[in-house]
């Protein structure tokens, strides 16, 4: 789990709506990444100004799909030769 303190209402407000629609979120801190799902938010009611406790379960990273070769598109010129 990863657990980390933010005073940004709106970066709490994104978790919150991350959390209720069961989305994964992503957290950039300390020059690394942390992408997953939104455990718990808590309020620091002790910090002044508003703060809060935001847990983050991480999730591992998906693989990359192959993609599928371009096609070649026939241009409208080519049906009238």
């Amino acid at each position: 789990m990863f657990t980390f303190e933010t005073s940004d209402q709106k970066e709490v407000r994104r978790f919150r709506i991350a959390q209720f629609n069961g989305r994964t979120a992503t957290v950039r801190s300390a020059g690394s990444t942390v992408t997953g799902h939104v455990r718990s938010i808590v309020e620091n009611k002790s910090s002044v100004p508003a703060a809060w406790i935001i847990t983050i379960i991480p999730e591992e990273p998906r693989p990359m799909l192959a993609l599928r070769p371009a096609l070649r598109a026939r241009s409208f010129m080519e049906d009238f030769r």
